[in-house]
């Protein structure tokens, strides 16, 4: 790109373990090396300003009112103290563009700068609070008969979903991760949007880096240990893989979050060595046989493409964005109820030959994921979003 447009990243998580924030990462260390201009804002533990070649990072601190919407996932309810130094940050970069990632403490910020500064404003989807919030609300309320329950969490998920559609309509494109969030949002806010996928290091995530060779056919997770992340439903697999007579495997739930305590006084076999980064999750995936993720919230699933490249296949629920990143029958399996799901996995354990065809496949297919490529498609919605539409849209009242 020869004139590529300066944007103005602001982002609700950058340090911590979770997808959106792997993904901030990886958008600015690819504007680095291309050399383009990217202004990269970002909570954290005290302020910072660096510049590093062409992109510039300003993090905010989430001071002491910031509480934990999960673990290691924070909200500064008073971020809004930096509105003024923020301002004058996007307007000394000269923004041409101002991308959010979801209407966090950060990203309601770069909303309103956006309007005030009449910037075009790009927003991607990247988690599906709505879904999140009525399991988790279900949790809750577990002590209460179905037919109270039920009504309750499908309310709870119209209105959070309907309360971020009116958020998303403020934006100029949209960004999602998946086929059908690209048809739920153009068809809710009526705007452009784009697929917005990911990327994978396979060389960081590769079978070279297995250290085990003791027999045991691992069955590993990585991500947060949460209820919408259907994580429960491992307990149920262990049982019905023992009820089939199989015998020598381990669970390896690699995270962290509210159920990891409740997993590990309930499964039989299985290691939660906690959260892992770099070379150490590199060599867990590896050691990884087949990847298993109930999850039936996820948008996109970054995990399911580390594990991939990891040499290790995945079973995957029929609900949610991993469902597209698996080919069904090759790389792995989508199923579409918890007796399919348990069917596929043991499965796997019992043909050792499907299992090694399925391995090299989802490696083969995981290295073609680049990150480049990615990059270049959000450029090209970037010059859409700057060249392809008129007047930019207007904050709700």
């Amino acid at each position: 790109m020869i004139n590529p447009p300066r944007v103005a990243f602001l982002t609700d998580t950058y340090h911590e373990v979770n997808g959106v924030a792997l993904t901030s990462r990886q958008l600015q260390q690819c504007a680095r090396r291309r050399g383009y201009p990217f202004l990269c804002v970002y909570g954290g533990a005290g302020d910072k300003r660096e510049q590093f070649d062409s992109v510039k990072h300003v993090q905010l601190n989430r001071g002491p009112l910031a509480f934990n919407l999960d673990k290691g996932l924070r909200h500064d309810p008073v971020l809004w103290r930096y509105m003024g130094d923020l301002r004058a940050a996007i307007r000394a970069f000269k923004a041409d563009i101002i991308h959010i990632t979801s209407p966090g403490d950060v990203g309601e910020m770069g909303a309103v700068l956006a309007y005030q500064l009449k910037i075009p404003l790009v927003i991607s989807w990247h988690t599906n609070f709505h879904e999140f919030g009525a399991r988790r609300l279900d949790r809750m309320l577990s002590w209460l008969p179905d037919s109270v329950r039920n009504p309750i969490c499908q309310a709870s998920e119209r209105h959070i979903l309907n309360a971020m559609i009116r958020f998303y309509k403020i934006g100029r494109i949209l960004f999602a991760p998946n086929d059908e969030l690209i048809a739920m949002l153009e068809q809710r806010t009526g705007l452009p949007t784009f697929l917005m996928k990911r990327g994978i290091d396979a060389n960081l995530y590769s079978p070279a880096k297995r250290t085990a060779h003791d027999g045991i056919f691992r069955l590993g997770y990585v991500g947060r240990i949460t209820p919408e992340k259907s994580v429960r439903f491992l307990v149920d697999l262990e049982r019905a893989l023992l009820g089939l007579g199989l015998r020598s495997f381990r669970f390896l739930v690699v995270g962290d979050g509210s159920e990891r305590d409740w997993l590990a006084r309930n499964l039989k076999t299985a290691d939660l060595p906690g959260v892992l980064r770099g070379e150490a999750l590199a060599e867990a995936y590896a050691n990884m046989d087949l990847f298993v993720f109930p999850s039936k919230t996820d948008t996109f699933g970054n995990v399911i493409l580390e594990a991939m490249a990891s040499g290790a296949p995945c079973v995957v629920t029929d609900q949610g964005g991993p469902k597209f990143i698996v080919d069904d029958g090759i790389t792995g399996f989508s199923a579409s109820t918890d007796a399919a799901f348990v069917r596929r996995v043991a499965e796997m354990m019992m043909s050792p030959e499907l299992h090694a065809m399925m391995s090299a496949a989802a490696r083969r297919q995981a290295c073609r994921a680049s990150w480049d490529a990615v990059f270049d498609d959000i450029y090209a919605a970037y010059d859409y979003a700057l060249h392809g539409l008129g007047e930019t849209a207007v904050l709700p009242t």
